[in-house]
């Protein structure tokens, strides 16, 4: 025999969650589109409050995820990794991950594109320093040697290069070299590179100076 629902009520705190409240007592909290089909009057069975409490788990492990990718993109290891800390199970996880992936939320190949653009734009990288920083999100090297194929070290070196090069105007040559050398070699370029980019970055300064 069921139980019937007396009283649905939004908790205080948390405007998407409904008390759920059978036969005069509180029962659960649900997420508000779990518990939207629910109405007072309405009788339930054991197995259908379990299957009510196993979709509402989903929701909040959903939104979870989807609030961890709010702040920014992430990648599928990434979001598996926070849900498990947060003490999600396997299954709901794979439901989840499932769900943002139907819902395009979580593309890692994507992910890829991005990361390597806006690094390129803004923090030019070796192409050894962008393949470790994808590793520690997950990427699989297969798919970090495909994105890095086409990867010019020496634009992205001389990208960095001149960028650092007006904090170091001021300098003279050998000090410009090896604060240059020491910024580059933090991006993961190599000696070699490194070396020639500052040599044609120091001539290209003192060129327009003159």
């Amino acid at each position: 025999m069921g139980r019937r629902i007396t009283a649905l009520a939004a908790q205080k705190r948390n405007r998407n969650r409904i008390n759920v409240y059978l036969d005069g007592e509180f029962a659960f909290g649900l997420s508000r589109i779990v518990a939207a089909w629910l109405h007072i009057g309405q009788e339930v069975s054991d197995e259908k409050i379990a299957a009510l409490q196993a979709e509402d788990a989903q929701e909040v492990a959903f939104q979870k995820a989807v609030n961890f990718l709010s702040y920014r993109d992430r990648t599928e290891a990434e979001i598996r990794k926070h849900l498990q800390e947060r003490g999600i199970g396997e299954e709901n996880v794979e439901r989840v991950m499932e769900r943002l992936q139907r819902s395009r939320l979580v593309d890692d190949q994507r992910f890829v594109q991005t990361w390597i653009e806006n690094r390129n734009e803004f923090r030019p990288r070796s192409r050894k320093a962008l393949a470790y920083e994808l590793r520690q999100k997950g990427i699989a090297d297969e798919e970090i040697q495909e994105a890095l194929e086409n990867h010019d070290e020496d634009a992205m070196a001389y990208q960095a290069a001149v960028k650092q090069a007006s904090k170091l105007a001021n300098l003279d040559w050998q000090e410009f070299r090896q604060k240059m050398y020491a910024h580059l070699a933090r991006r993961g370029f190599t000696y070699e590179v490194s070396s020639q980019v500052a040599a044609r970055v120091w001539q290209e300064m003192h060129e327009n100076e003159a």
